[in-house]
């Protein structure tokens, strides 16, 4: 997995040392460093991935939800702010919670919907005594991360030194509120009336330490509601993948036919690999064998081999404007990316069968998977909204600007931030 350490022996996907192997460029934070060491870095999230991918290589504090209890790697001492963190969540959970308030502008949406054997749309995050998962699925974790986050920087007197400070924070219970059911239900208005009463509260308490600080607010990806619900708000093109889609089901399909035994085809989300088995004269025949089952599947929308991805230049323009194989250059890496890339028409969630803490997901190439808010503020800026696309690369030469940190060899483009003839990036 992407913060996997798969170094240390029985290292599983969902079992692992978290670790900063995968981070192959370096951040934000490492550049201020490397311009003034007197920097200091804090990156606190609800995922392990979230902080140590922000974070970076070279971080003074680094802490996230590990499924019971915020912790780090590397041997890092809890300093005292984290070890409060640890106690009041862990007697949090312990008790069980109650349903949360529902807003008045939260109840017209408050609808049950069925989605397989579960009922969604209604549900204010009770939860039993001793259920971590549904506090990690909850919007309690984001106060638990924002309190802590707000304690280093209390601590640490960060943005009162001579140099620059960096204070990251990964809030991760809307992805898992979305996953778990959705995005236009009770369950998902509350999480945002809750983000919000919790960011206020977090902004206000930064005030009262009388530091001068900006903000950069966006997502890592978009989000798809539940299709059930889809299909009864007048999208009857929302549909499921079928469960012939499964790489397991075609690679043994296509192991019979060429007398291959064992696993053919192992799929991590939409990326699909020859398994390592498979015997070397007959892995070009396998993939060519797929790419033709998986195009004539009516869900399907692509299916592209890692050499016609490569092939491809790196796109240029507006993003909304890419080809399905650009949006794929843009996402490839040689090093990982799967020997096959599958892409389902729009609408269609790859989840055949809803679950418990599972019913949608991301990762289509289409925008409304794609696309995110990034938001920039500051004390006395004046507001401006820029409807063209730009790019979450934009981000971190746009905050380099306003602090005058020199950049150069960056994917993405300064920002200006100004909304007069000024400008707030290199001219």
């Amino acid at each position: 997995y992407c913060a996997e350490d798969e170094r240390v022996p029985g290292s599983t996907h969902d079992d692992y040392t978290a670790s900063d192997l995968h981070l192959k460029v370096p951040t934000l934070g490492e550049m201020m460093k490397a311009a003034n060491p007197a920097t200091r870095v804090v990156s606190v999230a609800g995922k392990d991935r979230a902080a140590i991918m922000m974070g970076g290589h070279k971080v003074d504090e680094l802490w996230f939800w590990n499924g019971k209890t915020f912790a780090s790697y590397a041997d890092r001492k809890a300093p005292p702010t984290v070890v409060r963190a640890q106690t009041a969540v862990a007697d949090l959970i312990a008790k069980p919670q109650g349903q949360l308030p529902l807003p008045n502008w939260c109840a017209a949406i408050a609808r049950p919907v069925q989605a397989g054997a579960l009922t969604l749309g209604t549900g204010r995050f009770e939860r039993a005594a001793g259920d971590a998962k549904g506090f990690r699925a909850s919007p309690a974790i984001d106060t638990a991360v924002l309190g802590m986050a707000y304690g280093l920087a209390k601590d640490m007197k960060l943005g009162t030194g001579a140099a620059p400070d960096l204070l990251i924070v990964g809030l991760s219970a809307t992805d898992y509120v979305g996953h778990s059911y959705g995005t236009q239900g009770s369950e998902m208005c509350i999480q945002m009336n809750e983000l919000d009463l919790a960011l206020e509260t977090f902004f206000d308490a930064l005030d009262g330490l009388g530091v001068d600080y900006e903000v950069a607010l966006t997502a890592d990806h978009g989000a798809h509601d539940l299709t059930e619900r889809q299909v009864q708000h007048a999208m009857p093109m929302e549909t499921r993948l079928d469960a012939g889609f499964s790489p397991k089901k075609v690679g043994a399909e296509i192991g019979k036919d060429l007398g291959i035994a064992g696993p053919v085809l192992i799929a991590a989300e939409s990326d699909v690999y020859v398994a390592n088995d498979v015997p070397a004269a007959k892995r070009a025949r396998v993939i060519a064998e797929a790419v033709r089952r998986y195009a004539a599947m009516p869900q399907i929308a692509a299916a592209l081999t890692r050499e016609q991805i490569a092939a491809t230049p790196m796109p240029k323009g507006p993003p909304e404007n890419w080809t399905l194989l650009e949006r794929a250059r843009a996402s490839f890496d040689a090093e990982r990316s799967g020997d096959i890339l599958l892409l389902t028409k729009p609408r269609v969630t790859p989840i055949p069968v809803p679950g418990p803490g599972y019913v949608e997901t991301h990762g289509s190439p289409w925008d409304y998977d794609r696309r995110v808010p990034i938001l920039f503020w500051r004390k006395g800026i004046a507001p401006f909204e820029q409807p063209l696309s730009v790019e979450t690369v934009d981000i971190v030469p746009t905050l380099a600007a306003t602090i005058a940190l020199p950049v150069s060899g960056l994917d993405g483009r300064c920002l200006d931030l100004d909304a007069t003839a000024a400008s707030t990036c290199p001219r």
